[in-house]
């Protein structure tokens, strides 16, 4: 794996994010970033800042193109429920005129035919594998076809066995209590990683063994 920056990694991720959400349906700038937040957690800090630099460049290489506004679902701010106070209904109608979306934000933006061979080139990168790359990749594996969905969870279970071996090598100097629990903390979650991913991969086998079943006897 060649060495890759912090920066590169999520550029490229909130690329393929975005790619991965417009794949499904065209979508306005404040679905997107409504939906992103949700799909990549608040640690991502996705923000309008983030956004729309990365629909810039999508935009700019032929991945995704503007559309008519009509084409992509409207986003809505939820419907106004009463608190039984004054005070209270005025805070909520002012909450609901900050979320109504901007001119900006109402355009709509599609995926095109580039877009979605750079979607499956991002998907199925193999250089870029770090802990949210594999957390945004696997959100969009539905995509890929059955032998490169398994390659991908086979490449992750052989990376987390290598994590695994490293984390359980004696320590080469006298450590506290402290430091040798946080060195077993992390090899019981590696550990508890590589339990799931052989449940994902099993689970895999036994759908696409299931799949060639079926065709056998169609």
């Amino acid at each position: 794996m060649r060495d890759i920056s912090i920066r590169y990694i999520v550029v490229h991720m909130l690329e393929l994010a975005v790619l991965g959400l417009l794949a499904e349906q065209p979508r306005h700038g404040y679905d997107l970033k409504k939906r992103l937040s949700e799909t990549l957690g608040p640690l991502w800090g996705i923000s309008f800042g983030s956004l729309y630099p990365a629909l810039r460049r999508l935009e700019r290489s032929g991945a995704i193109a503007e559309v008519d506004e009509n084409e992509a679902p409207s986003a809505t701010t939820g419907t106004f429920v009463p608190t039984g106070s004054l005070k209270g209904d005025l805070a909520a109608a002012r909450m609901r005129l900050r979320a109504r979306p901007t001119r900006r934000t109402r355009r709509a933006y599609a995926i095109t035919d580039q877009g979605r061979a750079l979607f499956t080139e991002l998907l199925t990168d193999e250089s870029d594998d770090d802990e949210r790359a594999f957390a945004v990749k696997l959100l969009f594996c539905s995509h890929l076809d059955p032998a490169a969905r398994l390659a991908f969870l086979e490449r992750r279970r052989a990376q987390l066995n290598q994590r695994l071996v490293a984390e359980r090598k004696p320590a080469t100097r006298t450590i506290d209590r402290y430091s040798r629990s946080l060195l077993e903390h992390r090899a019981r979650s590696t550990q508890h990683d590589l339990d799931w991913i052989a449940e994902l991969i099993a689970q895999e086998r036994a759908d696409q063994a299931g799949d060639r079943t079926e065709g056998a006897t169609a």
